[in-house]
């Protein structure tokens, strides 16, 4: 929890999200993510300063709990000094401990953010997905609650001026709104209408472009002039070398000749990441098998 503290921004941790979003349609499977097509709503994990700590806490785990499809988990909640956000206890269940930060007490609308993460936590632990090194780890936790509905919270509590700073979560600004981006492509849900903070919607408007640029890379039809241009010169070098594997540094695609078969391209799933291996032939379509998303492609 970056606390009156500098703010990490920019794009870090974007290859570990890219790979957390595909871990999660790998474990969950597309019907599954289809579940989540609406994000925690606003009304229901709100807190004001007359709601009582505790049981205001209790009712906001109690919705996110809901929101992941754990009816049988309880989350006690409790709060203590600390330098992190806050802190489960990843047992066997259905009880799970949780202790937030004591600076909660005074700023409750971010309790919502702080519980989103650890209920996220408790998802991925009964799923048994993880990644690891708690730096990964944590950013698949990240990942996976704002992917599946509930991470809009962490970066609405994102808040920085000249004299202050707070953001919970291990992603910066611009990852949270990167993944919304995704998400809010999939799903088309617009979440720029939830944010109390000025700075999380400008985040968000970042991440915005920086996932559509996933949608306009080479072979992808909607590639722009000077991608496809670089793309051609790529396919006839990797034409002219065969038998040998092609890829050129920079470019998200690469080119493998098979035995005795036409030549191959391989590029990732603008929605999913996963990699898709087509036949150099021009134009046409392609499904991703894991995600399902329909790709225009000129090859």
């Amino acid at each position: 929890m970056a606390n009156d503290g500098p703010v990490e921004h920019g794009y870090p941790h974007l290859e570990t999200v890219r790979a957390a979003i595909t871990a999660l349609y790998r474990r969950l499977s597309y019907d599954t993510i289809q579940t989540f097509d609406t994000s925690v709503a606003p009304a229901d994990v709100a807190f004001c300063d007359t709601d009582d700590l505790h049981l205001g806490a209790q009712r906001v785990a109690r919705e996110l709990l809901r929101h992941y499809r754990l009816p049988d988990a309880r989350l006690i909640v409790g709060f203590r000094e600390m330098t992190h956000a806050a802190n489960v206890e990843l047992a066997a269940g259905p009880e799970y401990f949780v202790e937030l930060n004591d600076r909660f007490r005074t700023h409750r609308r971010d309790i919502g953010a702080a519980l989103a993460h650890e209920v996220t936590h408790v998802y991925l632990h009964r799923l048994g997905l993880s990644f690891p090194g708690t730096r990964d780890n944590e950013v698949l936790t990240d990942t996976a609650a704002t992917y599946l509905g509930g991470g809009w919270l962490l970066l609405d509590a994102f808040r920085e001026d000249a004299a202050s700073s707070q953001k919970l979560g291990y992603l910066t600004p611009e990852e949270f709104g990167y993944v919304l981006a995704k998400r809010a492509l999939v799903f088309g849900e617009d979440p720029s209408t939830w944010f109390t903070s000025a700075q999380a919607y400008t985040a968000y408007v970042e991440g915005m472009a920086r996932a559509r640029q996933d949608e306009r890379q080479p072979p992808l039809t909607a590639a722009g002039w000077a991608g496809r241009r670089r793309y051609a010169r790529d396919r006839r070098h990797a034409q002219d070398h065969r038998p040998v594997p092609f890829v050129e540094p920079g470019a998200a695609y690469s080119f493998t000749p098979d035995d005795d078969g036409p030549l191959r391209v391989s590029f990732p799933c603008p929605t999913c990441h996963q990699r898709i291996r087509v036949p150099v032939r021009g134009r046409m379509r392609a499904r991703c098998a894991l995600c399902r998303t329909v790709l225009e492609c000129d090859t």
